[in-house]
């Protein structure tokens, strides 16, 4: 890819010869610039156009020698293309979803054992479908609920699994789940069905690290069943962070440390130079060994293996493979003893992971690893010039922390006020005395724990010592600011002025650089005019949360559902996406009911947004507390009359839904819970008649017990939103409650089909927004 660029024509034959074009930063921008523009299409072109722009690209670059960025820009497209295509081929397809499979595979990685069900992942090696054998290879995300027998890393299982293609939940500032699977080769998900029909097979004879990993994380549980720092070290040594707690979490997120705790680059690349290191006392030791070979020849080779060892201890993960990748670009340039500027050296590896896994370019990792790199070699002085250590590092971590912020927002929506400081103690004590303390005393815990036992114990105990300063900068006021979601003019807008800030000295006016971060901090919001409000109905599944906003004041209407595994969509879907959509507090919070899926967030909603006036129709079954829904209780927020109509005779628990009437000059929101029919009649007669038009929430989620015609015929609403899972085993909505609304042309927005639903009360009537339509992606399952 170095190679020079010479006339292409044979001086005998005047043809066209066959030589590989040089590689430059321009053209590798070019190249990844490609990629990048796959990712914007909404769908995928046809598989010929992009084999067909793929063969023409090569032919241009290889024998034309068509060596500019048009060309390296069609090669980037059309060889994502391909990979994008193919990914969306293996995937399980739509029409066989929730169908029951008899697969044949293993277990990959290290199994989540949980209360009630263990969750892992396994990787089909053949399938069929109603005996007949089917083409649906690669990974799947599995739950086996019950009795789920011990699994071993790499064992080889015959079960029956119900799948379904890897569709996740679309909302404002969520995890993007469908992405993520993409991104992971993830096939399809499920859980396994008639589990004691399931049964082992003959383990392969290949050696697995995997079960090695699963030992060696074993042995740290139990060596500190109770200490706090056993899942953190679990994380350290083999990359399972299962064991890692909420608020340990929550404290690595606030004071900006969670890359640490991964398997980070900056570890992979401490044991290459240990490699270096340890290869560079050997020949100079035995000096006469460098007659034949150069010593930075044979220090190159070490590093590598270092490195690739500790990546199989920490379970060869996508961002390891890649920190991997670039190191072996670095060592193979030394190893051919061509001199390479930075520059060029961040090309060669850009492309390599381009040609590698063209979708890496969806990852936030991929990105922030390469700004990483970049700007640590950019801020770092030149060797041989005189540095003072102290004053080195806070120089350089400033600047780290200060060049990626603006990404950091982009892709979290948070930032840490002390991630500077708390980076510059946790980097040189994790990196370079917990991480080697932990992987030496996990290498020996199993075969020789009388050494590594001590080792881990040391590591626990200086874990330890930094944890609790960690968790004293956690607890510090505005440790963690979360930021509203900002268009992409004002992400271009920040990093242009980081570069404007970081310009060398002489740069003239080199401050102003901070007005035009303004727009990424200090995102230009829309609230509600007087007389206006706004509805978000969150995708969250099987379960409903709705948030109300007018110009000045936020409601919450249930939290979302938490399930018996302790996975809490409050914390998943509906706290991001109040943070994403700029919501600094809650001035209330009804819980309709007792019911999980209404009410299992509501802790976490608590944890987040405290001091908001928190109702129910069942405070007694909720897990905080809240008082008592009041029939008639009525307000007024900026000129929006709010009024509560609660049944409190009703005997069945959805029937106590505390039901909750918004109206505004532009039209009424009502919002049901899980009334059920029969107190519909009751609940019509309270609340009287409302300003049209009148938007409602289906009860009970479409169920069959609910929505009558004489409620839909008294209220008449013009538009009924409805969340519920997609697929879900309710069958919800049911088909009379669909064959009801479609006799009384009433239209439904399903958060099942459609992601967060939107809908603007304004001046004119209201406008009606869905999250599908407005996050197109390729990726998206249809």
């Amino acid at each position: 890819m170095a190679a020079r660029e010479t006339d292409q024509r044979s001086p005998r034959s005047g043809r066209w010869r066959l030589q590989l074009p040089r590689l430059t930063p321009g053209r590798a921008i070019a190249l990844l610039a490609g990629a990048v523009a796959v990712h914007l299409l909404p769908s995928l072109l046809p598989m010929w156009i992009a084999v067909a722009l793929a063969a023409s690209a090569l032919v241009l670059l290889l024998v034309a020698q068509a060596n500019r960025a048009p060309t390296w820009f069609a090669l980037g497209f059309a060889w994502t293309l391909v990979c994008a295509s193919l990914a969306i081929e293996k995937r399980l397809p739509a029409d066989q979803h929730g169908r029951d499979f008899e697969v044949m595979g293993h277990v990959r990685g290290l199994p989540e054992v949980q209360e009630g069900s263990t969750r892992f992942e396994f990787v089909i090696e053949s399938a069929t479908l109603d005996g007949e054998a089917v083409a649906l290879k690669g990974l799947s995300r599995l739950n086996w609920y019950d009795d789920a027998p011990p699994l071993a890393a790499c064992s080889r299982w015959q079960l029956r699994l119900r799948l379904r293609p890897p569709r996740g939940l679309v909302n404002p500032g969520g995890l993007d789940g469908e992405r993520g699977a993409v991104l992971r080769g993830v096939v399809a998900v499920g859980y396994v069905r008639n589990g004691g029909q399931s049964r082992p097979l003959a383990a392969a004879r290949v050696p697995c690290i995997d079960a090695w990993r699963q030992e060696i994380a074993a042995a740290i549980a139990q060596r500190f069943p109770r200490s706090q720092s056993s899942g953190l070290l679990r994380a350290l040594a083999v990359g399972d962070q299962q064991a890692i707690a909420d608020a340990d979490w929550q404290v690595l997120r606030a004071t900006g440390i969670s890359h640490l705790i991964a398997i980070s680059g900056l570890h992979v690349g401490m044991f290459a130079a240990f490699g270096a290191l340890l290869a560079r006392l050997f020949w100079k030791a035995w000096p006469r060994l460098t007659l034949r070979v150069p010593g930075p020849l044979l220090e190159a080779p070490v590093a590598m293996v270092c490195a690739f060892g500790y990546g199989l201890l920490a379970g060869m993960g996508v961002p390891t493979i890649r920190t991997l990748l670039m190191i072996a670009i670095a060592l193979l340039a030394r190893y051919a003893r061509r001199a390479s500027s930075v520059a060029q050296a961040l090309a060669l590896a850009a492309t390599a992971i381009v040609i590698w896994d063209p979708l890496a370019v969806l990852s936030a990792g991929f990105w922030l690893s390469f700004a990483g790199v970049a700007i640590l070699l950019a801020a770092t002085r030149p060797i041989g010039t005189k540095q003072i250590l102290w004053r080195e590092l806070p120089r350089v971590q400033l600047v780290l922390s200060l060049a990626l912020l603006p990404m950091t927002i982009w892709f979290f929506g948070q930032g840490s006020l002390i991630g500077p400081l708390a980076n510059l103690l946790a980097v040189p004590w994790v990196s370079f005395v917990v991480v080697p303390l932990t992987v030496a005393g996990s290498l020996l815990i199993v075969d020789l724990p009388a050494i590594g036992g001590p080792l881990l114990d040391l590591a626990d105990i200086l874990l330890g010592a930094l944890w609790h300063v960690m968790q004293w900068m956690a607890a510090l006021p505005s440790a963690q600011v979360y930021f509203a979601a900002t268009p992409i003019w004002a992400f271009a807008m920040a990093l242009a002025g980081i570069i404007w800030i970081l310009m060398p000295r002489g740069v003239p006016a080199r401050a102003l650089g901070v007005l035009l971060l303004l727009p990424l901090l200090v995102p230009i919001r829309h609230p509600p005019a007087a007389a206006a409000f706004e509805v978000w109905m969150f995708d969250v599944g099987q379960g409903l949360s709705v948030l109300v906003r007018t110009a000045g004041h936020t409601l919450l209407y249930d939290a979302g559902p938490r399930y018996p595994s302790g996975f809490d969509l409050a914390d998943a879907v509906v706290i991001p996406s109040l943070h994403a959509l700029g919501v600094e507090r809650l001035d209330r919070m009804i819980l309709s009911h007792g019911d999980s899926d209404h009410a299992g967030g509501a802790a976490a909603v608590q944890r987040a947004f405290p001091g908001a006036v928190i109702e129910s129709g069942e405070p007694t079954r909720l897990a905080i507390a809240a008082d008592a829904c009041r029939d008639g209780e009525s307000w007024r927020w900026d000129e929006v009359d709010f009024r509560i109509v609660a049944v409190t005779a009703a005997a069945e628990s959805n029937d106590r839904s505390c039901v909750l009437v918004v109206s505004g000059s532009a039209g009424s929101l009502l919002l049901t819970g899980d009334a059920t029919a029969k107190v519909e009649a009751a609940i019509a007669a309270r609340i009287g008649p409302l300003r049209h038009p009148l938007l409602m929430s289906l009860p009970h989620h479409g169920s069959k017990t609910a929505s009558s015609a004489a409620f839909l015929d008294a209220l008449d609403p013009q538009l009924a939103l409805l969340s519920s899972g997609y697929h879900n085993h309710f069958g919800h909505p049911h088909a009379d409650v669909l064959a009801r609304l479609r006799e009384r042309s009433i239209p439904l927005l399903n958060t099942a089909d459609a992601g967060f639903l939107h809908v603007r009360f304004a001046s004119g009537g209201h406008v009606a927004r869905q999250g599908r339509d407005e996050s197109r992606a390729w990726w998206r399952v249809r």
